[in-house]
């Protein structure tokens, strides 16, 4: 097993992540994702209960919700309407993602329609709008585990899922009660790579050490570059090999970030970060304190990490509390952000006047740019991506 840290361009990004994985003032458990070969991933969870006892490991519950259009086929069997009347409600909810029965109600006019004149679908909605979201089945985590010191037992309830031990509580009441959730994932690129080593060695009697890859290997970025990249894992998509060919990657920084970058949101600001890593003049930063911690990125806020290094070194916050902002962020919790931004731009000052947090007018940043830093932290929260290190094995 062999960790490789993808996050290691520059020193001063490993003050960064340490900040992050290693922060002392940090209340929640580091969300540890280790992907291992498909085929040896029971290996694994093998060893860790070996290592810890049978009665310390467990893998962990999850439950299946009660989405929009299962509600309503539910609730219309239940009910003893026909088939074909629950069909013709179900079928108007739109297929799309985070859907709801309110949601459609007011996308679809043909389901408002038959809500405000049919008694019978109306009733059929009401009854499905009240139960929506609630857990309908338990099945098992895919690939969480959780780890005691103890046994399990006098921690969480347990319960038998076929073959498998799993906890009752969900990874995130898990995380809350304080005990170590790790995501032990399957990943079919890895038993592909140890394939590949194999069938080279047996057909060309040559040895590779995945160990010791060249990661400056510019024939490597070349045919990246060029959009040669069939069969290479999260840059094989159309739209990623798209992406690469404009991007042109000479390190392995720039494939970091792409990846990070080619998702909802933050995919506005693909043309920024290839207009700045073409042009370092283009490159605008709202105040110089920012250019050491978002020049990696070309003037873009790519992950959280640098979101965490922003508050602190221009609101001067401790590291307990930008930690706060980073896990308000990874929750989607907008509510949270706002709260925040008066303290990013004015500061806390206790009840006996005493300067808890400094706030960015006291370090010399002027109101305007500092809620121009928190509108772009705020339009980056929902999307944030942690850069992190990678476990293989």
């Amino acid at each position: 097993m062999k960790m490789r840290e993808t996050s290691r361009a520059r020193n001063k990004e490993s003050v960064v992540n340490n900040n992050l994985f290693l922060n002392p003032e940090r209340v929640s458990m580091p969300d540890i994702d280790s992907d291992f070969c498909y085929e040896r991933r029971q290996e694994v969870i093998d060893y860790v209960v070996d290592k810890y006892g049978v009665n310390n490991v467990s893998q962990i519950i999850t439950f299946g919700t009660m989405a929009a259009r299962l509600c309503i086929r539910d609730v219309g069997r239940a009910m003893n309407y026909s088939y074909a009347e629950v069909d013709r409600v179900a079928k108007m909810i739109p297929t799309m993602l985070g859907i709801t029965i309110e949601k459609a109600l007011d996308m679809n006019p043909e389901l408002k329609a038959a809500y405000d004149t049919d008694d019978r679908v109306k009733t059929l909605i009401d009854v499905s709008k009240t139960l929506e979201g609630l857990p309908r089945h338990s099945s098992t985590h895919a690939a969480g585990v959780v780890i005691a010191s103890k046994p399990l037992v006098e921690y969480v309830p347990l319960q038998k899922n076929e073959d498998n031990i799993v906890a009752q509580f969900d990874m995130t009441t898990l995380e809350e009660l304080g005990l170590l959730k790790m995501d032990f994932l399957g990943l079919r690129t890895l038993t592909v790579m140890s394939d590949a080593v194999k069938m080279i060695k047996a057909n060309r009697g040559i040895e590779i050490d995945l160990d010791k890859i060249n990661f400056e290997d510019k024939e490597v970025y070349n045919m990246i570059g060029e959009g040669k990249t069939a069969g290479v894992f999260q840059l094989e998509s159309p739209g990623m090999t798209s992406f690469m060919k404009e991007l042109k990657p000479d390190c392995l920084e720039d494939i970091i970030a792409g990846i990070s970058l080619y998702r909802p949101g933050p995919m506005a600001e693909i043309p920024r970060y290839i207009e700045g890593k073409r042009n370092k003049d283009s490159v605008h930063y709202e105040t110089p304190e920012l250019e050491d911690i978002l020049d990696v990125t070309y003037g873009v806020m790519v992950y959280q990490e640098q979101v965490m290094e922003i508050v602190r070194k221009l609101g001067g916050y401790s590291l307990g509390r930008s930690d706060m902002v980073r896990r308000a962020m990874s929750k989607k919790k907008h509510s949270v952000m706002e709260q925040e931004r008066k303290n990013f731009i004015y500061g806390i000052v206790d009840e006996e006047g005493n300067v808890e947090v400094p706030g960015c007018l006291r370090n010399g940043i002027s109101e305007k740019a500092a809620n121009d830093i928190f509108d772009s932290m705020m339009d980056f929260a929902s999307y944030a991506f942690v850069k992190h290190s990678e476990l293989y094995v």
